[in-house]
C-alpha cells in the first residue's frame, strides 16, 4: 500500500463513526430507489407471463346474443389468430351470514378440454363436468374470503331464478387479478365472485343454446387493436354489439395497470427526492471533515504530493463511504423489493412471481451517489488546493467581525458565558450555520411529505365518503329502468331517500387523445351524490354540456369552454359533440358528470335509470335487503361502508402501502442528518471542549456548549423545514396520484407537529449519544492533536 492508502485507511477508521452513518443515509436513497424500481418491473414482468401463459385475450366483444357461425369471420379479420366464444352474464349470490345480495359474474367452461383462451389456475379441486350442471368452479378470493372449500354448495340467483350449486374447485384467472364489480370503486374479494361453469349449463341458464354473448380475440404480436376493435363491432353490430374493447381498457387489467403506472410514477418522482437529500447531506458532511484536513493537505503538497494526488485520495475517501452505502443500499432494496412484491403477488392474485431487478438501475444507484459524493468532494477541496503548502498548513486567518462586534457585543451581554459561546460559534461561521439549518430542513421536508401523505390518503378516502357520496347504499340494475323504479325503491320498507344516477359507457376524445371510462347523469341539484369544486362545494349539474373531473381533462388536455367527443358504447350508441362547462374536484376515478335528463334525451332513451342511491333506515336493513334480492333486475347492491373499507385495504394494502416504507426512510434520514450534524461538531471541537474541562468547566457546562448548538440549529430549521416540505408533498402527492385516485397535495397541521417532533426526538436522541462520547474523552489526547 502506499502511503496515501495508508493514511486514507486509517482516516476511515478514525472517522468510522461518522463514515457509517453518512454510509447509511446514502443507504437509505439507494434502497427506496432499488425496492421501488424493482417492485415495478417485477409486477409487469409476473403479469406479462401470467397473462401469456393463460393466454389471455387481447379484445373483448360483449354483444347481445350472437350465433357462434359469426366466430369463423372473427377469427378471418387481420391480425386475429384465435377467436372464442362464451357465455357471461350477471348473477347475485345469496349467503345465509350476509343480509345483502353479493354480486357476482357467471363465466362458461368448454364443457371438454381446456379453454383456448383466458384459460383458469385451479388452485384446488377439479373443473366443472358439463353432465353435473351444479357444478361450479368459484374464484378462490372470495372462497377464501367466506371459508368456502370444495363440497359447499352456493345459492345463487340468475335471470331472476335461483339455482342452488356445488363447489367442486376454486380457482384463479389472469382476467380477475382483481374481483372489481362494475360501478365500484376498489376490488373486495368478499364482494364480488366468479362463478365458472360448463358452458352447457350456463347457455341454459342465460338461454344461448348454439349462441354466445362475449367473443374473445387474440391478436399476433404487434397488431393495433384499434383496426381489429372495428371490424368485430362491423360483425357483431346486426347481433347487438356492446362495443368491443382491447385489454387496456379491461376492467381488471386497467386496474392492475394503473396500479403499475402509479407505482412507476412514483419511482420517477419520489426517490430521486430522497437521493438528491442523501447527496445534499454528504455534501454538507464532508464539506466540514474535510476543512478540518486543512493542514494536512498542506503538509501532503510540502512533501511534493501534486493537487491530483491529493484530490484522488480526499476523493476516495469520499467514494469509500458512498460506495458503502450505495451496496447497502442495493442489498436492503433487493430484499425489500422482494418483500413488497411478495405482497403485491398476494395482492393480486398472481400464481407465480417472477422477481427482478434490472441491472440498469443498480447502475444508476452506484453510479448517482458516487458521482455526487466525488462531486461534493470535489467542491470543498478545490480551494485548498488553491492555496500553496505553507498557506494551507497555517490556520486559516481568523475572520473579522469589527463591523459586527458592536452589536454581538451588545446582544450578547443578556446570555450567561456558555451561551455566549454557543453564540458566537453560530454568528461568525454564518456559512458553514446555513449549511447545517439546510440540511437538518431538507430531513425535516421529506418528514413532513411523507406525514402529509399519509395524512392525505385518509382525507381522501373521508371527503369521497361524506362530502361526495352522501347516501347509505346503491342498487345497480342489469339494464337501465324506468325512472318509476325509483318510486318503487322509495316506497320500501326502510328506503328514507332514493336518487336516480344514469351510468353510460363512453370513449371520450380529443384529436388523438381517448380515455374509456363513463358519463355520470345526476339530477341538477343531486343531494346523496354529488360533484365538488376545489373548495369542495357542490356543483350545479347543467344539461347544456359536461362536467369533468380534474383528472379526466387533464388525461384530454381540455379545460371549461372546449368541446370533446363522447362515443356512447350503449344503446344506438351515438356519438356525441358536448362542451365542458367546468373542471371538478375527484378523489377517485376520473368521472364526468351530466344533468340525467339532458343525457337521456342524448341517447334518445328518456326517463331511464342505471342505479339509484339511497340512504336507509339501519333498523329496517334486514328486510329492505330480502326486498331487494327478489327483484329480478337488480344486478347488484353496494352498501357505502363497505365500499370504504374496500378502498382503505385498498389503498393500504396497494401502492399506498409503500408509503409507510418511504415515511420509514424519511425518519431514518431526518435522525442521520441530526446526528452527523452533532458528530462532525463533536469531532470539529473535541480539543476545544477540552480545553474548557481543563479551564474548569463541569461536564454539564461543556456539554451545554457543544449541545447548545445543535438545539438552536435544529429549532432554526424548523420554519425552513415546514416551507420546503410542502413542496415536497406536491411532488410525492404527484407521484402517488393516478387515475384510480388522486391525493390531494395539502399539509395538514398534523404534519407539520409530527415532522417538529421527529427532528427534536432526533435532536435529543443525537445529543444523548454525543453526551455520552463527550464524557468519554480522553482529555491529554485530545489536547495533543493540533487540528
Amino acid at each position: 500500500m502506499s502511503p496515501l492508502d495508508r493514511k486514507l485507511a486509517r482516516d476511515l477508521w478514525n472517522a468510522r463513526g461518522q463514515g457509517l452513518s453518512i454510509s447509511l443515509v446514502v443507504a437509505c436513497g439507494v434502497t427506496l430507489l432499488v425496492m421501488m424500481s424493482g417492485l415495478v418491473s417485477s409486477l409487469d414482468a409476473t403479469r406479462a407471463a401470467y397473462y401469456d401463459r393463460y393466454r389471455l385475450a387481447d379484445v373483448f366483444a360483449p354483444v347481445k346474443r350472437a350465433p357462434r357461425a359469426l366466430l369463423d369471420e372473427l377469427e378471418a379479420l387481420p391480425g386475429v389468430t384465435t377467436a372464442v366464444g362464451r357465455v357471461s352474464g350477471g348473477a347475485l349470490i345469496d349467503l345465509p351470514e350476509q343480509s345483502a345480495p353479493i354480486r357476482a359474474q357467471a363465466v362458461s367452461l368448454p364443457d371438454f378440454g381446456r379453454a383456448a383462451l383466458n384459460e383458469i389456475h385451479l388452485t384446488r379441486g377439479r373443473r366443472p363436468n358439463a353432465a353435473r350442471p351444479q357444478e361450479i368452479v368459484l374464484l378462490a378470493g372470495f372462497a377464501a374470503a367466506h371459508a368456502i372449500s370444495p363440497g359447499a354448495e352456493l345459492a345463487a340467483t340468475m335471470q331472476g331464478v335461483q339455482q342452488q350449486f356445488v363447489v367442486v374447485g376454486l380457482a384463479e384467472a389472469p382476467e380477475f387479478l382483481t374481483t372489481l364489480a362494475p360501478g365500484e370503486m376498489a376490488p373486495d374479494d368478499a364482494r364480488f365472485a366468479v362463478l365458472w361453469l360448463s358452458e352447457t349449463a350456463l347457455e341454459a341458464a342465460f338461454d344461448m343454446e348454439g349462441a354466445f354473448n362475449e367473443a374473445l380475440l387474440k391478436l399476433d404480436p404487434g397488431i393495433a387493436t384499434a383496426a381489429v376493435i372495428d371490424g368485430a363491432d362491423r360483425i357483431l353490430e346486426r347481433s347487438g354489439s356492446l362495443g368491443a374493447y382491447g385489454l387496456e381498457d379491461h376492467l381488471s387489467d386497467r386496474f392492475v395497470t394503473e396500479e403499475i403506472k402509479g407505482l412507476r410514477a412514483s419511482t420517477n418522482i419520489v426517490p430521486p427526492v430522497f437521493v438528491a437529500v442523501a447527496a445534499f447531506l454528504l455534501y454538507i458532511v464532508m464539506a466540514r471533515m474535510i476543512q478540518n484536513e486543512r493542514e494536512q493537505i498542506g503538509l501532503l503538497k510540502s512533501f511534493g504530493y501534486s493537487d491530483l494526488e491529493v484530490g484522488w485520495h480526499y476523493t476516495k475517501f469520499v467514494l469509500v463511504i458512498a460506495s458503502v452505502g450505495t451496496l447497502l443500499g442495493c442489498g436492503f432494496g433487493f430484499l425489500a423489493g422482494r418483500a413488497m412484491a411478495n405482497l403485491y403477488q398476494q395482492y393480486f392474485k398472481f400464481p407465480f412471481l417472477v422477481f427482478q431487478i434490472p441491472p440498469a438501475v443498480l447502475g444508476i444507484g452506484l453510479c448517482s451517489s458516487l458521482l455526487a459524493a466525488a462531486a461534493g468532494g470535489l467542491l470543498v477541496v478545490r480551494r485548498v488546493f488553491a492555496l500553496s503548502p505553507a498557506v494551507a498548513m497555517r490556520p486559516p486567518a481568523p475572520p473579522s467581525y469589527t463591523k459586527s462586534g458592536r452589536w454581538l457585543k451588545s446582544l450578547l451581554k443578556a446570555f450567561d458565558q456558555p451561551s455566549r459561546m454557543v453564540l458566537r460559534q453560530l454568528l461568525r461561521q454564518p456559512g458553514r450555520t446555513a449549511l447545517a439549518i439546510t440540511g437538518i430542513a431538507v430531513g425535516m421536508a421529506l418528514s413532513v411529505a411523507m406525514l402529509a401523505i399519509m395524512t392525505s390518503f385518509q382525507e381522501s378516502i373521508d371527503q369521497s365518503f361524506t362530502m361526495m357520496d352522501r347516501s347509505d347504499m346503491s342498487v345497480v340494475f342489469v339494464e337501465p329502468r324506468d325512472l318509476t323504479v325509483v318510486h318503487e325503491l322509495r316506497r320500501l320498507r326502510g328506503v328514507l331517500e332514493a336518487e336516480p344516477v344514469r351510468a353510460v359507457p363512453v370513449i371520450f376524445r380529443n384529436g388523438t387523445l381517448s380515455y374509456r371510462g363513463s358519463i355520470n347523469g345526476y339530477r341538477a341539484e343531486p343531494a346523496l351524490q354529488r360533484a365538488l369544486d376545489e373548495d369542495l362545494d357542490p356543483i350545479f349539474i347543467r344539461g347544456e354540456g359536461l362536467l369533468l373531473s380534474k383528472p379526466l381533462a387533464a388525461r384530454l388536455e381540455v379545460s371549461a369552454g372546449d368541446t370533446v367527443q363522447v362515443d356512447v358504447r350503449e344503446g344506438r350508441r351515438p356519438t356525441l359533440e358536448l362542451p365542458v362547462l367546468a373542471v371538478t374536484k375527484s378523489l377517485v376515478g376520473a368521472p364526468a358528470y351530466y344533468e340525467i335528463g339532458a343525457l337521456n334525451r342524448a341517447l334518445k332513451e328518456d326517463r331511464r335509470t342505471s342505479a339509484v342511491y339511497l340512504t336507509i333506515d339501519t333498523q329496517e336493513s334486514d328486510q329492505l335487503y330480502e326486498a331487494i334480492k327478489n327483484m329480478p333486475t337488480v344486478a347488484g347492491v353496494t352498501l357505502k361502508q363497505d365500499a370504504r373499507e374496500s378502498l382503505e385495504r385498498m389503498m393500504n394494502e396497494g401502492a399506498g402501502g409503500v408509503r409507510y416504507v418511504m415515511a420509514f426512510i424519511a425518519g431514518l434520514i431526518t435522525f442521520g442528518i441530526v446526528y452527523n450534524s452533532a458528530r462532525i461538531a463533536f469531532a470539529e471541537r473535541s480539543r476545544d471542549l477540552s480545553s474548557l474541562r481543563v479551564f474548569g468547566f463541569t461536564s454539564g457546562e461543556t456539554a451545554y456548549v457543544l449541545l447548545g448548538e445543535l438545539i438552536v440549529l435544529s429549532l432554526l430549521a424548523l420554519p425552513l423545514g415546514m416551507l420546503l416540505g410542502h413542496y415536497f408533498a406536491i411532488a410525492v402527492a404527484e407521484g402517488f396520484s393516478t387515475d384510480l385516485y388522486q391525493i390531494p397535495a395539502e399539509v395538514p397541521v398534523t404534519a407539520h407537529a409530527g415532522a417538529t417532533l421527529a427532528v427534536l426526538l432526533a435532536t435529543f436522541c443525537s445529543a444523548a449519544l454525543v453526551k455520552r462520547d463527550l464524557d468519554r474523552l480522553d482529555f491529554v489526547q485530545a489536547l495533543k492533536s493540533r487540528d
